[in-house]
């Protein structure tokens, strides 16, 4: 997927906000999509920021994932 030019800032309110909105059905594409934008992160402090939203998106992952296996 390409992504538009965004901003440090416009970056991390992507992340941001799709950490508030994702949803068990939506959880491994809002994933992907976050990766990929902390991935075109140029700096160490901009991911840093990033870090708290990321761990969560990851943590709603794998809880989503262990409730649809049993």
């Amino acid at each position: 997927m390409k992504l538009p030019m965004l901003s440090s800032d416009d970056r991390l309110a992507e992340i941001k906000r799709l950490y508030f909105k994702t949803t068990a059905q939506t959880i491994d594409r809002d994933f992907d999509r976050a990766v990929s934008i902390l991935k075109s992160m140029t700096s160490e402090e901009e991911r840093e920021r990033a870090t708290v939203f990321m761990e969560g998106l990851a943590e709603m992952r794998n809880d989503w994932k262990r409730k649809t296996r049993r």
